[in-house]
């Protein structure tokens, strides 16, 4: 048996907790605000450092991230003297599916869609939305050239941008993805209530929770995973494999 520190967003409270208690290591667990998405990259970035930091290498054998790579939240992040391990995914909808390839071909199939599951039901509050590409924005709020210029440099903002704004003029439909976890419908019921509200279309499709499951368990593959050692932080490679590892320089 082995000891883990798993640091998550609560978005994904009930999902995890349901796979740590069949997991066979001994997992201490700090859940993190949903609102750290809303203040940016480099802010969730300072902060989930400050919280990786804070591990006990005598206590702990690695530390687990209960997060995608969240609109380059994640990028920059720094295993300092225990190693860090991270699902590769832009984003939790990824997670809650089972496989960024599942939400891949949901996405292309689906244009416009936007989704809905317990957490970001229960914890949301006015819900910043999770989407692919690689941007994680409030579907009502309006958002300048700028910022995205300052979140994520010249090139990417301008298209991140562009992509942005032609996108949130077309969204058709609402997906709540079903978990497993829910004590009864009052979360389905909610998810429909807000699309017929918008006039949008509503659909259900299941969650898997195998990445989960994986993480929690120690069963890391390599194509699902990016295991960070010690010394390394984590790079957004714009790729297939989203994240990689990269020495870090001296701090």
């Amino acid at each position: 048996m082995k000891r883990f520190k798993l640091i998550s967003c609560e978005v994904m409270f009930r999902e995890m907790c349901a796979v740590l208690a069949r997991s066979p290591h001994q997992i201490d667990v700090e859940f993190v605000t949903k609102g750290l998405h809303d203040l940016g990259a480099a802010s969730m970035r300072r902060t989930l450092q400050e919280k990786v930091d804070q591990s006990d290498v005598a206590r702990h054998d690695a530390i687990l991230l209960g997060y995608a790579l969240c609109g380059n939240g994640l990028a920059g992040l720094t295993a300092r003297t225990l190693p860090l391990v991270v699902p590769r995914a832009h984003d939790c909808i990824a997670l809650l599916m089972g496989s960024r390839s599942r939400y891949h071909e949901y996405f292309e199939a689906h244009p416009g869609v936007y989704f809905r599951s317990p957490g970001w039901i229960e914890r949301g509050g006015n819900t910043e939305q999770l989407r692919n590409p690689a941007a994680s924005r409030k579907a009502d709020a309006t958002f300048t050239l700028q910022e995205f210029i300052d979140q994520y440099g010249e090139d990417n903002g301008r298209y991140l941008y562009e992509q942005f704004s032609q996108y949130q003029q077309h969204y058709r439909q609402l997906t709540y993805i079903e978990t497993g976890v829910e004590p009864d419908g009052q979360f389905e019921r909610l998810a429909k209530q807000e699309a017929a509200r918008r006039s949008w279309s509503f659909e259900k499709m299941q969650g898997n929770l195998s990445l989960f499951g994986q993480l929690v368990s120690g069963d890391w593959p390599e194509t699902d995973f990016l295991v960070v050692p010690a010394g390394h932080r984590i790079k957004a490679t714009y790729g297939d494999d989203i994240i990689a590892a990269e020495l870090s320089p001296p701090f």
